[in-house]
């Protein structure tokens, strides 16, 4: 039987799948979503190849849980972006703007890579719980503006956020245009509010 690095098996098994998780994003950070192979991962982790699949049923489902760990990074960053705010356009403002300095620090292009893999069918479910809860406090930000139209508001908002982070993406002033982008939102977000 093999040596437990913890003090049950439980936490043993808690332990490994975290680090087949950091090997894994090691691996797509450094190399992409096409990085994380089961061998690959293995290797980094220093564990066996067969002992993956203790833990995930195929690189897909290992994949699965690091969209799933990134949703989970972003979706507490946003929180404490916005958590003192208390009028809704101020949380709007604060949630664009921390969004578009999580583009600036690079860091999206690992879930653009990660996205770029077909999950298990088995792990969609949670992924899409995962993308609800990370849009959820600016929904609710935006009813709270008196917006009629939530869903158009947020697809508004959804396109601004996107042509601010291509031209992030393309080198400019990520400053700039993290203000620019929220000076526009916010001002037709507040005429579709009146």
């Amino acid at each position: 039987m093999p040596k437990i690095q913890a003090p049950s098996i439980v936490e043993h098994r808690e332990l490994r799948r975290h680090q087949l998780i950091a090997a894994a994003m090691e691996l797509a950070i450094s190399g992409g979503a096409e990085a994380v192979t089961v061998s690959a991962v293995a290797q980094k982790a220093g564990l066996s190849r067969s002992s993956i699949y203790e833990y995930f049923s195929s690189s897909a489902d290992l994949i699965a849980d690091l969209v799933v760990e990134e949703l989970d990074y972003y979706t507490a960053r946003l929180a404490e972006a916005i958590k003192d705010a208390t009028d809704p356009f101020e949380k709007i403002s604060l949630w664009m703007a921390e969004g578009l300095r999580y583009v600036e620090d690079g860091r999206h292009m690992l879930v653009k890579s990660l996205n770029t893999v077909s999950t298990p069918e088995f792990r969609k479910e949670e992924i899409a719980m995962g993308h609800r809860r990370l849009i959820s406090p600016l929904r609710q930000a935006l009813a709270e503006t008196g917006i009629k139209e939530v869903a158009s508001a947020a697809s508004f908002l959804q396109s601004v956020t996107d042509a601010a982070s291509v031209r992030i993406d393309a080198g400019n002033d990520a400053e700039l245009e993290i203000q620019n982008a929220v000076t526009f939102a916010l001002a037709g977000l507040r005429a579709l509010a009146r």
